[in-house]
């Protein structure tokens, strides 16, 4: 019999963490955070991580686990879950995987085997050079040329995964929106509920100006500051975060601080935005509506589904 899993998810800032205590507290589960900014130590404020206070007693896993200057990524990621997973599992209670990365979570949920991917340091290394040379912008117009499909999918910024979607094209021949695709068509290992919070645009957006409003007054500036002290820079993956990328351009004198934090803002959005057009192309998701429902009605919907489905309760 498959094991049994359930995953919590939607884009920034829409209540994805208070949800998912909820669920866990009701059905005895335990969470497993699928961001991939929270697992860096250090950094609190930016990544709206989650405090022992707010965890309610419900355990928390992947969340503080790494140094900001140590390499994190998708395959690591799955790794760590897969052991979570059969650790809560181990225990009797039911893992609950809530975050907003959505291939973190795609990873885990179809089993990803990332060593079936080919690779050439030569050419890695080439397109690396590119970037430098021409800029991020040229780069991902070579993405958008050869993968336009996922070009969408990431940030124009996101240099390693617009390398590794070009090397993986150039290598076989095959768009890596199709690998992805491929595998969204696997059948799953878990007995599995896949739920996405979604809510009206513009009420969306409102909440995460608010959320980076709350983020700047709690010191944001400042944490990134002690970041760049502990010798963090720009090129390390922690760093590309959103929220500490732009503050770091305004130490470094190269904006305002207003504008950093308006780009912040801008940038979270268009990040929800991208998050929402991923979770759409996802199968057997099921839409979660905080427009018509109340977080309590959420729940009793969420717990009747799983009930449904045999998933540990």
């Amino acid at each position: 019999m498959n094991k049994p899993l359930i995953i919590l998810t939607g884009p920034t800032a829409s209540g994805k963490t208070e949800l998912s205590i909820q669920l866990a507290k009701r059905i005895d589960g335990e969470i497993i955070s699928a961001d991939s900014m929270q697992v860096y130590k250090k950094m609190d404020i930016g990544t709206a991580k989650i405090t022992k206070d707010e965890m309610r007693g419900v355990p928390h896993h992947l969340i503080d686990i790494i140094e900001p200057w140590e390499e994190f990524n998708v395959a690591v990621f799955k790794k760590y879950a897969d052991n979570c997973i059969d650790d809560i599992l181990s225990r009797g209670h039911i893992p609950i995987i809530a975050g907003g990365t959505g291939f973190y979570i795609n990873a885990v949920l179809y089993d990803t085997k990332f060593t079936e991917h080919p690779s050439d340091s030569e050419l890695r290394k080439s397109l690396f050079d590119y970037a430098k040379t021409n800029g991020n912008d040229a780069l991902y117009e070579k993405l958008m040329e050869t993968d336009p499909d996922y070009a969408l999918e990431i940030h124009p910024n996101n240099i390693k995964r617009a390398v590794r979607a070009i090397e993986y094209y150039t290598i076989t021949g095959e768009k890596f929106s199709e690998h992805n695709n491929r595998e969204r068509k696997k059948a799953s290992p878990y007995n599995y509920a896949y739920f996405v919070l979604n809510m009206d645009r513009e009420r969306l957006y409102k909440r995460i100006e608010e959320r980076v409003d709350k983020m700047i007054s709690q010191g944001l500036y400042d944490e990134v500051k002690e970041l760049i002290s502990l010798g963090c820079n720009k090129d390390m993956t922690s760093m590309k975060g959103l929220g500490y990328k732009e503050l770091i351009d305004c130490y470094l004198g190269k904006v305002s601080f207003e504008e950093a934090v308006n780009t912040i803002k801008q940038s979270t959005r268009h990040f929800a935005k991208r998050q929402l057009t991923w979770f759409k192309r996802e199968n057997n998701i099921i839409w979660l509506d905080k427009d018509k429902k109340t977080d309590d009605e959420l729940l009793r919907y969420i717990i009747c589904i799983i009930k449904e489905k045999g998933i540990g309760v």
